[in-house]
């Protein structure tokens, strides 16, 4: 099954860590997102930019509204994410455990809803 593994951080602890502390964070990741490829449960993963630069999209009555910035304001946001092929929900969950951020956000490990596909 499909797992998706989200993210979230609040941006604040960021501040206070050291040069070397986030060096040694950025590591961690590299570390991190090598060991999940090469245990072939990797399907993707990416860091996102900061909730600033996001435009939020809405239709009502047929017409696009747009907004600069996130739609919630919240202490924590979603930072990135992994998607990953885990033959159970405790697996997906033991590699949610080993993201560098799980010791000072949220990660929210959810199942990837797969559409059914056309009749034949």
């Amino acid at each position: 099954m499909r797992y998706m593994l989200m993210i979230f951080v609040n941006p604040d602890s960021y501040q206070t860590l050291s040069e070397a502390d986030q060096q040694a964070l950025m590591l961690e990741y590299f570390t991190f997102t090598e060991d999940l490829r090469r245990s072939g449960e990797f399907i993707a993963g990416d860091a996102l930019q900061t909730p600033d630069t996001a435009t939020t999209v809405k239709v009502r009555d047929g017409k696009r509204d747009t907004t600069d910035g996130p739609f919630i304001e919240t202490k924590e946001y979603l930072a990135g994410y992994y998607e990953v092929e885990c033959p159970t929900l405790d697996r997906a969950l033991e590699w949610a455990a080993k993201i560098p951020d799980a010791r000072h956000g949220t990660i929210e490990v959810r199942p990837v809803w797969e559409a059914p596909g056309p009749q034949s």
